[in-house]
């Protein structure tokens, strides 16, 4: 930062006020004791030795007039005790909203409260700004400022704004390569970026390996404590590349498995013998997922519970249904992977829960938007791996969960949703296909779309193949793309369309690989289903490469 800025920002923030110690009407601090009480010398920034925003800065779910602001401090990221070298005791954070990119026009600002409590993160919800327009903001303690971020707010509700440039991504495994793809997004500079989920991966390190040997290791245990979560989030926010990603745009985040433990599902973890401790661990994993995400005070656990499904309205765009299918599932009927499962077509089973399902119906119901986008995590089309009479499938996904799956399809259809797309993330592939609520006749119409993002880094640098070869897109012939390389999917949606790029990147084992688009999908209004429009010639190194059965199960299964 110029001496310049750093001087401005000092000039303003303290006429601003930085003396007061309580927030402004338009900030929300954590829940913690009232920051009145404490005297401006214990706010003060004694104990900091060295730059304490090491993680970076955060923006997030965005209205038409606001968002939340987010940083956390930490001197020592990878500290094992979880608190990133901090001193146990408050500290005050001054903020600032800005209009313009060089940071010289101040529109809000306040002081926030840091406490070790809830691992020095400050989480600031803004308001009375300006809809379906830029702004970008900052922090400071002491002589420490943060780095520049840039936000944007939503439409007015009574607005379709100037059309929506939207990416999603899902699974950034640290050790299996470097985090290029998030570089490679933050340039693109989306209005909105989507996280569906494995955004930090709860192995120790070479547990979860990739052929040829990870890149990278992750410090310490298995993450089954606060602490341990905390040193995880920590490594994953120290990479410049997130930290690049996530000051580009504002996120919409929703997890999955891994940011608590492989496959669970509610009150159930990977391992059964595990059930006693896991409510602890449990616990433990969604407290620090509240304090490493810029997630508005709804979503504030409690214990073991913690609100993360939720709506953001885009204008009169779109609606963006945020789901949870980990917190609420019923346990996958037979285990995990691939099977000919009887309880998967159980009616009284739900992978997310009654109440969340209702939600879901209740908001389709009540929605006047042009797209209404589901953000979830796994697989929702069906895939079935069996050419024959058995129905062989994931029992992880959708698939696991039929009648969970026909309920809220039958949903949209029954509140007339002008145009359903659901977004996925987790099988570490690009798929692209049709929606049905007959899955057993393909010439049944389509009654939706489905966009699946392929991995960060999990699985390491891929393959590219041709995607007519895999044979899964015979078996099931509403499934119309694949591609097994790592990357994310960038989207522009207007009244007309929602065009989507996949966008690869080459390789992760060094940094600096360039993105490419690999294929173009439109949907258009009112026409369920995805079309492509450009496919990427093959590299011809690629074109004696198919891709088995066998292959996606193993590179979707093949962790411990």
């Amino acid at each position: 930062m110029s001496k310049l800025n750093r001087r401005h920002f000092l000039v303003t923030g303290l006429a601003a006020g930085a003396a007061a110690t309580i927030p402004s009407t338009a900030a929300h601090a954590e829940p913690d004791p009232d920051p009145a009480a404490e005297s401006a010398r214990t706010l003060a920034s004694r104990g900091l030795t060295t730059d304490p925003f090491t993680l970076g800065v955060a923006s997030g779910d965005p209205d038409d007039g606001g968002f939340v602001i987010w940083t956390r401090l930490a001197q020592q990221p990878l500290a094992e005790d979880g608190f990133g070298g901090m001193p146990q005791r408050p500290f005050a954070v001054q903020w600032q909203v800005y209009s313009d990119e060089r940071a010289r026009r101040v529109v809000r600002s306040g002081v926030a409260v840091a406490t070790p409590e809830w691992g020095h993160s400050v989480h600031v919800e803004l308001d009375r700004l300006s809809s379906d327009r830029d702004y970008w903001y900052r922090f400071r303690v002491g002589p420490y400022v943060s780095p520049l971020g840039r936000a944007r707010t939503a439409p007015h509700p009574l607005s379709y704004g100037g059309g929506l440039s939207m990416a999603f991504v899902s699974c950034a495994q640290y050790e299996h390569g470097h985090f290029t793809s998030y570089r490679r997004l933050a340039e693109e500079r989306p209005d909105l970026i989507l996280h569906l989920g494995d955004y930090q991966y709860e192995y120790t390190r070479n547990t979860y390996t990739i052929p040829g040997g990870n890149v990278r290791d992750h410090e310490g245990p298995e993450t089954v404590t606060l602490a341990g979560y905390r040193q995880r989030h920590a490594q994953y926010k120290a990479d410049p590349d997130l930290q690049a990603a996530h000051a580009a745009a504002p996120w919409l985040v929703v997890w999955d498995d891994h940011e608590v433990d492989n496959n669970w599902a509610d009150d159930m973890p990977e391992r059964p013998e595990e059930a006693p401790a896991f409510p602890q661990r449990r616990e433990a994993a969604f407290r620090a997922y509240y304090e490493n995400m810029p997630l508005r005070r709804t979503s504030i656990p409690r214990g073991v519970d913690m609100q993360l499904y939720r709506r953001v309205r885009w204008g009169k765009l779109a609606n963006f249904h945020m789901m949870d299918t980990r917190q609420y599932r019923d346990d996958q009927g037979c285990g995990d992977g691939y099977k000919d499962c009887p309880a998967s077509v159980d009616p009284s089973r739900s992978i997310a829960g009654a109440e969340q399902e209702a939600w879901l119906i209740d908001g389709f119901h009540r929605s006047r938007a042009q797209w209404d986008i589901l953000g979830q995590q796994v697989f929702f089309a069906q895939r079935d791996n069996n050419a024959g009479p058995a129905k062989v499938t994931s029992q992880d996904s959708w698939d696991g969960y039929v009648a969970s799956r026909q309920r809220i399809t039958q949903g949209w259809i029954d509140a007339r949703v002008r145009n359903a797309v659901v977004l996925t993330g987790d099988v570490h592939a690009h798929w692209a296909s049709d929606l049905k609520l007959d899955y057993d006749d393909p010439t049944g119409p389509s009654v939706g779309s489905e966009l699946v993002a392929s991995s960060i880094s999990t699985g390491g640098d891929g393959a590219d193949s041709d995607p007519a070869t895999h044979p899964f897109l015979a078996i099931n012939p509403h499934l119309k793309f694949y591609n097994n390389q790592r990357g994310y999917v960038l989207t522009k949606i207007d009244r007309h369309q929602l065009s989507a790029d996949f966008k690869v990147v080459p390789y992760l084992r060094e940094p600096g690989a360039e993105s490419y688009t690999r294929a173009t999908f439109v949907v258009e209004d009112r026409v369920p289903g995805v079309q492509q429009t450009y496919l990427r010639p093959l590299d011809p190194s690629a074109l004696a490469r198919r891709v088995s059965v066998d292959d996606t199960v193993r590179l979707e299964t093949e962790r411990p």
